[in-house]
């Protein structure tokens, strides 16, 4: 059974940092493209960022480049999102997920909230 297990979400003031995690398990995680996404209420969920299988390349939506990083880690099956200079709209429930051709396996979520 695949798990995908956000953590590090929580209330930060802008301008501010967070540093997001998902773990994995129950798939080979270096065979998996890595994601994530957002949705702020009221809102269609967004893409934001994603890295290739070895971590060696990465892409970034216009709205988080320059700000978020996305890395990975294949030896502790776990993706990163630092994220810095954080700004209100970037308040959003954050998911992560993974996929090959395209993404069939998501998690929960992680509350992020950035005040003004």
């Amino acid at each position: 059974q695949v798990q995908l297990v956000e953590s590090g979400g929580g209330l930060v003031q802008a301008g501010g940092s967070l540093r997001l995690s998902c773990a994995a398990s129950g798939l080979t995680f270096s065979n998996y493209g890595m994601a994530w996404f957002r949705q702020a209420p009221g809102k269609e969920r967004e893409f934001v960022a994603r890295v290739s299988r070895n971590g060696d390349s990465t892409y970034y939506s216009d709205f988080v480049k320059g700000r978020f990083i996305i890395s990975r880690d294949n030896a502790k099956n776990t993706v990163y999102l630092q994220m810095n200079s954080l700004k209100p709209e970037d308040t959003a429930v954050y998911y992560c997920a993974a996929g090959v051709s395209m993404f069939d396996y998501w998690g929960q979520g992680t509350q992020v909230t950035v005040s003004s």
